[in-house]
């Protein structure tokens, strides 16, 4: 009897079997520490690359914008410098043509009441509410030269009748009181009797001597009168309201 078997053709095959190999020692290791792939820097187009620039930058616009506001407000306060002057020269305009006025003497014709270079306030609205008073000092355009002007006190009124005898002034028969005329600023000189006429006014200066006033060039018009003196305001120690 025969120990060999016949291969079956209907008997299923026997699995394969499969060894291993052995490790090639020369096989692909991967090192030790992957780096990661190296990427290109990206930079923003609308910033600085340098840090030192990112900083200054904010920086420099701050200082456009506190350049800007600070010409901004500097403009304005120009232009209210502006419109501030221009509306005081306005006002001075007005003040000048229609209320006050700065004068000065030139002369000894009023003194001692007023001294050469004083400047005066010349209040030109007062004889718009009233008519000037005898005793009142004024300013007037000269009737001879009415281009020039003078400073006077008024003596006289309308329908007052007025003389000088040796330099003592009568008003209406009654001794005018000159008691601020020094005695050597007296005159003695005569003039009158005469009645003054209507709408005029007959004027002296205190310094009676020395003073060409009503006696030598006649009687002053109403319209000739520009305004009372109200104030001496220089010299400063010398200040005074009249």
């Amino acid at each position: 009897m025969n120990d060999s078997h016949d291969h079956d053709p209907f008997s299923p095959p026997e699995p394969q079997r499969f060894d291993s190999p052995a490790p090639d020692s020369h096989a692909y290791e991967p090192p030790a520490s992957v780096q990661p792939p190296q990427l290109p820097e990206v930079t923003d187009p609308l910033l600085p690359s340098d840090p030192a620039a990112a900083v200054a930058a904010p920086n420099d616009r701050l200082a456009l914008d506190g350049t800007s506001v600070w010409l901004n407000r500097l403009g304005e306060e120009l232009v209210a410098w502006l419109k501030t002057l221009a509306s005081a020269a306005v006002y001075a305009t007005l003040i000048v043509t229609f209320g006050f006025q700065v004068a000065r003497v030139e002369g000894m014709s009023m003194a001692p009441t007023l001294q050469d270079q004083d400047r005066l306030i010349v209040n030109k609205l007062a004889y718009r509410l009233h008519d000037p008073q005898v005793g009142d000092i004024v300013m007037l355009y000269y009737p001879l030269k009415p281009e020039k002007s003078f400073v006077k006190r008024i003596i006289a009124e309308e329908g007052d009748q007025v003389r000088i005898v040796d330099g003592r002034v009568y008003r209406n028969d009654v001794l005018v009181d000159d008691s601020f005329v020094p005695p050597e600023y007296r005159s003695h000189d005569d003039w009158g009797p005469r009645v003054i006429d209507e709408g005029y006014y007959f004027v002296m200066g205190d310094h009676r001597n020395n003073s060409s006033d009503s006696r030598h060039w006649g009687l002053v018009p109403k319209k000739y009168i520009i305004g009372k003196v109200q104030l001496r305001w220089w010299p400063m120690a010398h200040a005074k309201v009249f």
